[in-house]
């Protein structure tokens, strides 16, 4: 294993700056979002105690007060007023749509006009922006003149609800994990490389070898890849199994109808394009080495041919 302080020089110092990196980014961005919906937060408060203001404006009361906003959890508000008034549940409905169309994070919502008394719902309605969703009735019955609060409440907007010491810590992780693969990797590629020749490992549970060399191509059947001057190639299960039987009989005529008995009989289905298609799959994936190649003998079948 390579000695730790490498990884403060050469390609340690890549991973160090790569963390390091990440780690501002994911503080930066949060900051960001974290700004943005707290700005947003605030112009929907407004948007709010515009809403009362016009509903006192459309009952003739130009001087008394909206209070102070409440808010009673995290995604519903409640607008009070401080004299009694009467509204148009119409105007109410067509003044919070218009209103709350700026809002950014509002998409769903419900309103529920309440008496100060009991707070039984003197009015109600639900929107959404899928139209056909939305509810609303009795949008023709003038309210009579009354104290009222108006209860509004959001559907939450998907991420927003997080807490952003949950987003930081679940970003901070995902830069660890990355800096730990990336070390990982880097250790062992500064292993020696193995040499390209088969070993007593090459051997499977099924008895069968599943380490081949020829030419510049080391073929690990177990693993089902092709490696090239150091390049991994990933192959398919058709494929590895064509390519065992290629390698177990290197410069030997195959039968055409040997391989397809091979590799599709237990399939049931023996389709004769499939096997030139894998054919040509393979060449293209060893054109890198022209020391081989799969020739076609015609008439006969195929050779895995090598010139090295």
């Amino acid at each position: 294993m390579p000695d730790n302080s490498n990884l403060f020089s050469g390609k340690g110092k890549y991973l160090w700056g790569w963390l390091l990196f990440t780690f501002v980014s994911v503080i930066f961005v949060v900051f960001i979002i974290k700004g943005g919906n707290e700005f947003d937060f605030a112009r929907r408060e407004i948007l709010l105690r515009r809403i009362g203001h016009e509903l006192l404006l459309q009952s003739g009361d130009s001087t008394s007060r909206v209070l102070p906003l409440k808010q009673l959890g995290g995604n519903e508000y409640q607008i009070s007023f401080e004299h009694a008034f009467s509204f148009q549940p119409n105007f109410l409905v067509t003044t919070t749509q218009r209103l709350l169309a700026q809002d950014p994070l509002t998409s769903d919502y419900i309103v529920n006009v309440l008496n100060c008394s009991n707070s039984s719902v003197a009015y109600g309605y639900a929107m959404s922006k899928n139209k056909k969703d939305d509810i609303v009735t009795c949008i023709g019955r003038t309210q009579p003149r009354a104290c009222y609060k108006i209860n509004i409440k959001f559907k939450p907007a998907g991420f927003t609800i997080i807490r952003y010491e949950y987003i930081l810590g679940a970003l901070l992780l995902i830069a660890l994990g990355g800096f730990v693969f990336l070390r990982f990797v880097s250790q062992r590629n500064a292993l020696p490389k193995a040499p390209n020749v088969p070993s007593l490992s090459g051997l499977s549970h099924n008895g069968l070898t599943d380490m081949f060399t020829f030419g510049a191509v080391l073929f690990d059947a177990q693993n089902q890849q092709l490696i090239i001057h150091e390049k991994t190639i990933e192959l398919t299960g058709t494929e590895t199994r064509l390519l065992r039987i290629f390698a177990q009989s290197c410069n030997e005529v195959i039968e055409r109808s040997r391989l397809q008995k091979e590799i599709w009989e237990d399939e049931g289905v023996i389709v004769g394009r499939s096997l030139d298609m894998f054919i040509s799959k393979l060449r293209k994936k060893m054109e890198s080495d022209p020391t081989i190649k799969i020739a076609v003998i015609r008439g006969k079948g195929y050779k895995l041919e090598t010139y090295a």
